[in-house]
């Protein structure tokens, strides 16, 4: 009997570590969002009522370094897939921040340093994003790339993109990336860009005779164009309201795009023209990795999951919303997430 008792408390020491070691705070905060640079660096983005902050990792994720102050930005929105937003490239990264106002204050680093320099507002036209809906991107050549809700067409939210330049203190003019024939683009979803060398491809939600759909819309030239926007799946989801759900979108090295997404309460993969693959049941889904390591992250209940496209592997990582991950180059993978207003994180052996 002692010998059992003393297995089982090896046993119980030994899992407490392991949760111990696999599950680790950041900090307190909201939304956290990350990057993974040229140099293997991970950089994670997060919220504190008005404040931005910044935690760096130069493990891939096995520590991080107490978080930096990146700004104060009155009236910040937080929350619902609101927040600061961030990517790296090779020698620079960008944070982005958007007020209630609509304006979109964005924040520029060199890799080589721990010091964040605000450098003004990337919406060219003021206070023309008061939904404080967007995402950013990079190449892997110091190029970065936005998308954004906008309204300062007829006061109604539309599909805006712009992009900054290597070398750059200013982002390009703003450009229609999309405008809905029915007025307006579904007007609490978060957009979704991505990029890979010069393929440019930005996916949001629609509003179309009643249907909130996804839809993708493609750029060969480093976004100074865009084709036109292609319905994602093969069904549709009439509502009355906003889902509050954005999902996420990546593109291979061989330029295929890869998208997630809900329609009501299931959680979908698709790629533009195909059928879409129930994945399960979920929310706030998330896409990360390439064409043969696709990985899917979504909340399901309280719980947050990350399921392996190749097999429907399914992985609970822990309790909370807004998960993320990033598939690092030795196929080892970092979850961040929110829970009860902290930022967790988790590596993946």
């Amino acid at each position: 009997m002692k010998k059992i008792l003393l297995v089982f408390l090896v046993l119980a020491s030994t899992l407490s570590s392991w949760s111990q070691t696999k599950v680790n705070t950041i900090s307190q905060g909201e939304q956290p969002q990350a990057s993974l640079d040229t140099k293997g660096v991970i950089r994670v983005v997060f919220g504190q009522e008005d404040k931005v902050f910044c935690a760096t990792s130069k493990d891939q994720g096995g520590t991080f370094s107490k978080p930096v102050l990146v700004a104060e930005v009155p009236g910040m929105h937080l929350g619902m897939s609101r927040g600061p937003q961030i990517a790296s490239s090779d020698t620079h990264s960008v944070i982005t921040a958007m007020d209630k106002t609509g304006n979109i204050h964005w924040f520029e680093l060199s890799n080589e340093s721990d010091s964040w320099k605000p450098q003004g507002i990337v919406n060219d036209q003021s206070e023309s994003a008061p939904e404080g809906l967007m995402s950013i991107a990079a190449d892997k050549k110091d190029n970065f790339y936005a998308v954004w809700l906008d309204t300062r067409i007829g006061k109604r939210n539309q599909i805006f993109f712009s992009s900054l330049s290597k070398g750059d203190s200013k982002w390009s003019k703003n450009q229609l990336a999309y405008q809905s024939p029915d007025e307006h683009v579904c007007e609490c979803c978060k957009p979704s860009i991505a990029v890979n060398g010069t393929e440019v491809a930005i996916m949001f939600r629609n509003w179309l005779e009643g249907s909130r759909d996804l839809y993708v819309a493609k750029s060969s030239d480093s976004g100074k164009s865009f084709g036109n926007a292609q319905r994602l799946g093969m069904g549709t989801w009439k509502l009355e309201g906003c889902p509050m759900d954005g999902g996420g979108i990546v593109i291979d090295d061989a330029k295929g795009i890869h998208t997630t997404w809900r329609r009501e309460g299931i959680v979908y993969y698709s790629k533009p023209g195909a059928v879409e693959i129930k994945i399960g049941e979920g929310r706030n889904s998330s896409i990360s990795g390439t064409s043969d390591t696709i990985l899917i992250s979504m909340q399901s209940g309280d719980a947050v999951k990350s399921v392996s496209l190749k097999g429907k592997i399914e992985n609970t990582i822990g309790k909370g919303s807004y998960l993320k991950s990033i598939v690092l180059p030795d196929k080892k993978v970092f979850y961040i997430w929110e829970q009860d207003r902290e930022i967790k994180f988790q590596k993946a052996e």
